[in-house]
């Protein structure tokens, strides 16, 4: 279709539109009038640009061209900036909260010394060293490191992740909106059974089908390959002597056979075309009289089947004598013996896949431009609790207010056009979400480009993968399950560095701008700040592959900046509390000069920020938790080498000198106290948090 339009005239015009709507299969387009709050699925009357015809014929008028289209305005969508996600947004507001802190820690330690008449330049070099001390440094890196780092986890799974920022949303996500067709289902419609006229599965209604299928000669159709691809059946032994080739105005096909000593006709196609050449109905073995009372059982089944998106097709047969031709006259008394039904199958692990989902606290959301009857059924074969449906209709007519409200309790939208789905995603999102989508046409596009986190499948269209985030590339939906591991688990990492950096960054920072205001020398010296953040950043390096807590991948992890300041606060003051101990030690019970107090402390901040990494990267206690080994190693190397170092023969570089064993001593024993108080202090705050 070249344009959006509106039919003048149409003769059995059956039009594929699952790229806007997600229909399974063509759908019969025809004159008439509908209304303007009807969704694209329920336009009978109305066809569309990207669309094709699959067969019949038809006048249109072009109503709509171009940009104005239903397709043009998905590809408008395209070109606008996506939403921001939670993780970005996230790191803006971090990126913010440390901004605010330096400058005015700057500001404050920079005024102070300047007050108390000490050298400018020492000042401002000191008070720019304790502002560069307290930025993590490495959290681009750490970031960078932990996602590259998870996108090869998720891999290995079948997972391909074309945007990295993506893993951790896909962790943060706690409601997951899907379309039906390709994701949920299969897809491709496929023989679910073949009935007789009670609705028993019968043998006979599959063979009478399956010759139909195989021996006609006109007009090749996915239907009947996919009868003959269902199951093979041996039909050596049967003649073709003839057939009704189909039409559409029919709408069946007719073919004659002999099987052995019989020659019948066997005629397959709509179920009320096939009905009407009936008088008899097989039933219990025995043919009945179709009467109004037998025509309306049949009648009921085929309406009940078709309520839960099953397409159903009659098939009859009548005895007939061999002759050279046979034609459209020859369909008449024939008996109904039984139904074909035709269904877009559930995908295997899908009803699992919905439990365990919500084992990891994600709610799953069905978002389709299908029938409401058929989502619906599809919905409760996959073992989702439907609580509330919503339709196109319902959402034309619905403001963004009562949407946001009614969104909670909506399990189920169908018979949506694709802005529609796009609307569905942002009121998600304005309601505090982090909403993933997954979706394989292009009518999910629009839903894709405003989720959080967009996840397609192998099989997608081509701006669909091209427009998500994620690419599952095996078509098991269990990968869904590993990938929300893997995004928590990065995030988990991600965290563990930006709260305990930031807290030992700001203890320690804290504790050198209080010590300058009594101390007659610079606690220590810019230098030897920076140092501090190199060594200390090795072992952040190793966290991106360090193991994390079950309890800590069970819930949906977001950011908490109110938390990441309580905890920077509350465990950078007991890092304070510490270093004023040491301060006190140092100067009162040792005497230390202005060298053997910069190297003392030098030492014994290197080993809290270790120490504090090994504490606060569980929330269990200590030794509940086992660190990956490259964690372990590379903090036990940088605290040997902090040790080592005022004892090196160029220490003197950095202004750092040996330290006297009894002092050396006394800092390791303190530490101990340090991890019994930090322990204890963890305890408190996420029992209270």
């Amino acid at each position: 279709m070249p344009a959006d339009g509106i039919l003048l005239t149409s003769e059995h015009c059956f039009v594929n539109q699952s790229m806007l709507t997600g229909e399974s299969g063509a759908v019969k387009k025809q004159v008439g009038v509908t209304a303007p709050d009807q969704s694209l699925e329920q336009r009978f009357n109305c066809v569309y640009m990207g669309t094709s015809v699959q067969s019949g014929n038809a006048a249109m008028l072009v109503v709509h061209t171009g940009r104005t289209t239903e397709y043009g305005e998905i590809a408008k969508r395209l070109t606008l900036r996506p939403p921001e996600t939670e993780f970005e947004r996230g790191i803006r507001h971090f990126g913010y909260l440390l901004t605010r802190i330096m400058l005015v820690l700057t500001l404050v330690v920079f005024a102070i010394n300047v007050w108390f008449e000490r050298d400018v330049i020492d000042s401002l070099l000191f008070a720019v060293a304790l502002a560069v001390g307290i930025t993590p440094q490495l959290l681009s890196a750490i970031i960078s490191i932990t996602l590259s780092q998870g996108s090869r986890a998720m891999a290995q799974e079948g997972v391909i992740v074309r945007k990295l920022t993506a893993i951790e949303n896909f962790g943060g996500m706690d409601v997951l909106c899907t379309d039906k067709t390709g994701t949920l289902t299969e897809g491709q419609i496929r023989i679910d059974d073949a009935v007789d006229a009670s609705g028993v599965s019968s043998e006979e209604v599959f063979r009478a089908t399956y010759l139909n299928a195989t021996l006609q000669t006109g007009m090749k159709n996915d239907l009947d390959d996919m009868i003959r691809r269902h199951r093979q059946i041996d039909v050596a032994a049967v003649t073709r002597l003839g057939e009704v080739p189909f039409d559409f105005m029919r709408e069946r096909l007719s073919v004659i056979v002999q099987d052995g000593q019989d020659v019948r006709m066997l005629a397959k196609g709509a179920f009320h075309s096939v009905l009407d050449t009936c008088d008899h109905v097989w039933k219990h073995a025995t043919s009945h009289p179709l009467d109004s009372f037998a025509r309306m059982e049949l009648e009921v089944q085929f309406e009940n089947w078709s309520a839960e998106g099953i397409r159903v097709l009659g098939v009859a047969e009548k005895r007939v004598t061999i002759r050279e031709e046979y034609s459209v006259d020859d369909e008449t008394g024939m008996t109904f013996i039984g139904f074909l039904l035709i269904f877009d199958h559930p995908k295997a692990d899908v009803a699992e896949t919905i439990r365990q989902l919500a084992v990891y606290g994600v709610d799953l959301r069905i978002i389709t431009g299908d029938n409401a009857s058929i989502a619906l059924h599809t919905a409760e074969a996959v073992g989702l609790q439907v609580t509330g449906i919503l339709t196109g209709k319902d959402l034309v007519r619905m403001s963004d207010e009562a949407l946001w409200q009614k969104i909670e309790t909506t399990t189920l939208f169908a018979e949506v056009d694709p802005n529609q789905k796009e609307r569905i995603i942002l009121a998600l999102k304005k309601n505090g979400h982090v909403v993933g989508y997954m979706g394989d046409g292009i009518n999910d596009v629009p839903a894709l480009h405003a989720a959080d986190v967009s996840l397609t499948v192998e099989n997608a269209v081509d701006i669909a993968k091209e427009s998500a985030d994620l690419v599952l590339v095996r078509k098991s939906l269990r990968v869904l399950l590993r990938g929300i591991v893997l995004g928590r688990t990065t995030f988990a990492n991600t965290l563990k560095y930006i709260m305990v950096t930031t807290s030992a960054n700001f203890g320690n920072m804290f504790s050198m701008a209080g010590a300058s205001l009594f101390l007659p020398f610079l606690p220590l010296l810019p230098k030897q700040i920076l140092m501090i953040n190199f060594l200390s950043d090795f072992p952040a390096l190793a966290i991106s592959q360090d193991r994390v807590d079950t309890e800590d991948v069970r819930v949906p992890r977001r950011w908490d900046l109110k938390e990441v300041r309580r905890f920077m606060i509350v465990f950078g003051l007991v890092s304070s509390l510490f270093d004023y101990t040491v301060f006190l030690v140092l100067i009162v019970l040792f005497n230390a000069n202005e060298s053997v107090f910069q190297s003392g402390w030098f030492v014994f901040s290197i080993l809290t920020e270790l120490l504090i990494l090994m504490i606060m990267r569980t929330r269990r206690i200590l030794y509940h938790s086992r660190p990956a080994p490259i964690l372990l190693f590379a903090s036990i190397l940088v605290g040997a080498v902090a040790i080592v170092v005022p004892y090196l023969p160029n220490a003197s570089l950095l202004g750092l000198y040996p330290l006297p064993f009894p002092i050396l001593f006394t800092l390791l024993g303190l530490l101990i106290g340090y991890v019994l108080l930090n322990e204890a202090v963890k305890r408190w705050f996420y029992r209270k948090t």
